[in-house]
């Protein structure tokens, strides 16, 4: 019969029951049959050979007691086989018993046995009181359900539920189990049906995922955070397959460009995903693809001009270095990023130092840099103040450019970094030129790096002279002004002539030809003649029409016959007659008459703001507005929804000329745009230019 051990589940052997049944049944079908023959043979011998029934009672008898001996001996021969085997499965069972006690003990997972019915717990091994936190004793006094937590009840009996109707499936899920001092931890657990000393059981092993999980979800943070990380850089990674020249792109070499990432990622040729900007571009990005696609290790590091979806100018940093994937199999490994605004940036700082560069080289205040109270660098206008020549002053010491009486006191002012009578303003140092003679100098001074080293900085401004430079300097700007206002008027005068001169004597001269053409068509050879002399009239018209095209476009006559209102609707239907951009064309009549150079202004600022609306901004529709101001001024508006451009970049000389244009006439022009909101110049002009009385006097 089967025996299971005791605190385990029962240990059987169906081979070891199978062979105790034959053996068992063997042994009584025998006895009875030795026992039959026995009786029927002895009973008729005693019959047959012993007539005297005592003398038969006496066999009978002697018969029974040796029945007895011989059946005693072999049953004892015959049980003494099963008994040995009986005792020899004991012991493997029993052995059996011991080493899935100890696989329960010593399992360093936990493992628990708990009644189905009444969910007590039956059993538990040393890890499951470890990892609980319980006693065993105090955990045997426990039912399974005192390791969930609280609120998930409900969970924990729908699961014994469906355990119940199926008792004999392997159970595995994932949950949160309480332990004894309150903390939580995932754990997955398997459970499977168990027969524990004749109660419906269950094994359950339980398994702790809580570092596992939270390495998942540290995982996914870190994941997480490069990917915010490689957002912020603008960089995407991808890998290419050098013997196909297909790529794998990240979602954010997508986005990068412009593009919408694909739902599951996909193979690209490289210059698929790459737009070239220009054609060079397009010659280098083949040149680099032939170069990840040539089998050889590859170490690209390169900055490309591209092109994304929306027509944005993108400059990309295209880096890659021959790798393996997960497999071992070759790959190009790289990044793109996006730095454009880097690049930007560089290109605005080198211009930037440019400029600063050249400001300090003209400024008309001597720069001096001082290292060890030596001069490392000055300026032209420094090097001129001091009676130096450009380079003669390096190396001077700063006793050379100070008067004797004053060096104390610019030692002190240059260790403190500031005036002490004056804080915030730059003191008066008496300074000396290098013929010995002395000026009166405003000094500022402060910190800066040169060269590697900590230098002061001096700011010198000489202020002898200060009051007439001012002067002259604001005459200057007043004869300045006088003189662009002056100028723009010549231009638009040369014009004038220029288109006189085109109408009346070139084109007389082309239709004399016409004419002397036309008289030439009677020589003999007709046809001939025909034919060249029609190709005069026909180049002769062409020119003739080029010539007055020119000539409007030099001085348009609309502008001195009809006033501004005639020439700007005239203007503006020229310009917009053969283009798909629509015009919204509001122009209202002016009360009076402006000045000719203000006409002139207006004229022009418009001529300029409506040709590039239509060249370079790709607006689909641009408003022109013209209205007075309270009598006082006129208002010229001009509107685009085209592309816009960045209003702190470099401008070009057309917007230049515009405020130029109308700053000598008294008026201002304000110019907004962004990139795709469009562009806005807004023009306020008075009616008579401001600059007309400081001409006048300029001339007399």
């Amino acid at each position: 019969m089967p025996v299971e051990p005791t605190g385990t589940a029962p240990v059987s052997d169906p081979r070891m029951a199978q062979a105790l049944g034959r053996d068992r049944r063997r042994i009584v079908l025998s006895y009875l049959a030795m026992a039959l023959a026995w009786m029927i043979a002895t009973d008729g011998a005693v019959t047959a050979l012993v007539p005297d029934p005592q003398q038969a009672a006496l066999w009978q008898s002697m018969k029974g007691a040796f029945f007895a001996l011989a059946s005693a001996g072999l049953l004892y021969l015959l049980l003494r086989p099963l008994a040995e085997h009986v005792l020899h499965t004991h012991a493997r069972l029993q052995a059996s018993e011991l080493r899935l006690r100890q696989m329960f003990e010593g399992n360093p997972g936990p493992i628990l046995v708990y009644d189905l019915d009444s969910l007590a717990i039956l059993d538990a091994n040393p890890a499951a009181c470890t990892t609980f936190g319980w006693d065993r004793e105090a955990l045997l006094a426990q039912t399974i359900d005192v390791l969930w937590p609280p609120g998930q009840d409900q969970a924990l009996q729908t699961k014994l539920e469906e355990i119940r109707g199926a008792p004999d499936q392997l159970c595995i899920l994932r949950a949160q189990l309480q332990l004894r001092d309150g903390s939580l931890r995932q754990m997955e657990l398997r459970s499977n049906a168990i027969d524990y000393d004749g109660h419906t059981a269950r094994l359950l092993i339980a398994i702790d995922r809580t570092a596992e999980d939270l390495a998942q979800l540290r995982r996914d943070q870190a994941l997480a955070r490069v990917e915010e990380a490689h957002e912020l850089a603008r960089i995407g990674a991808w890998e290419l397959d050098p013997s196909t020249g297909q790529g794998r792109y990240s979602n954010q070499v997508y986005r990068l460009l412009g593009r919408r990432p694909p739902e599951a990622r996909r193979w690209h040729r490289f210059d698929e995903l790459l737009v070239a900007a220009d054609p060079a571009t397009a010659a280098q990005t083949d040149q680099v693809l032939a170069e990840l696609c040539s089998g050889e290790q590859v170490q690209v590091d390169v900055l490309l001009p591209v092109l994304a979806m929306d027509g944005r100018a993108l400059m990309v940093h295209l880096r890659a270095a021959s790798g393996v994937d997960e497999a071992g199999r070759d790959r190009i490994l790289g990044t793109l990023q996006d730095v454009t605004e880097r690049e930007q940036s560089r290109r605005l700082l080198r211009e930037r130092e440019e400029q600063f560069r050249e400001l300090v080289r003209v400024l008309p205040d001597g720069v001096v840099i001082l290292s060890d109270e030596h001069v490392l660098y000055a300026n032209a206008w420094a090097a001129g103040l001091f009676g130096y020549g450009s380079h003669t002053l390096l190396g001077e010491p700063l006793s050379a450019l100070v008067a004797g009486g004053d060096l104390a006191r610019m030692r002190a002012q240059m260790r403190a970094g500031q005036p002490q009578h004056s804080p915030g303003h730059s003191s008066v140092v008496a300074m000396q030129r290098a013929d010995g003679r002395s000026f009166q100098a405003g000094i500022a001074v402060g910190d800066v790096r040169y060269g590697g080293r900590d230098c002061k900085l001096l700011i010198v401004r000489d202020l002898s002279e200060s009051e007439q430079t001012r002067s002259a300097l604001e005459t200057s700007n007043r004869e300045l002004q006088a003189m662009a206002g002056r100028l723009f008027s010549l231009q638009e005068d040369e014009r004038r002539a220029i288109s006189r001169d085109l109408h009346d004597d070139i084109g007389q001269a082309i239709t004399a030809i016409k004419l002397s053409a036309y008289a030439a068509q009677d020589e003999d050879d007709a046809q001939r003649r025909g034919e060249d002399l029609a190709q005069i009239v026909s180049l002769a018209d062409t020119t003739v029409a080029k010539l007055r095209d020119i000539s409007t476009l030099l001085r348009p006559p609309q502008l001195d016959a009809l006033g501004l209102e005639a020439a700007l609707s005239w203007q503006a239907r020229v310009l917009f007659r053969s283009s798909t951009v629509e015009l919204q064309a509001e122009i209202e009549s002016l009360p009076t008459r402006p000045d000719n150079s203000i006409e002139q202004a207006c004229f022009r600022i418009a001529q300029e703001s409506l040709t590039n609306a239509l060249r370079h901004a790709r607006a689909s529709q641009v408003v022109l507005q013209l209205r007075d101001v309270d009598q006082r001024g006129l208002h010229l508006m001009i509107r685009d929804d085209g592309e816009g451009f960045d209003p702190d970049g470099p401008r070009g000389l057309g917007l230049i000329v515009m405020r130029e244009r109308a700053q000598s006439v008294g008026g201002h022009v304000r110019i907004e745009s962004a990139h795709g909101a469009g562009t806005l110049v807004d023009v306020h002009l008075p009616y008579q230019a401001a600059v007309t009385a400081a001409v006048e006097s300029a001339e007399y």
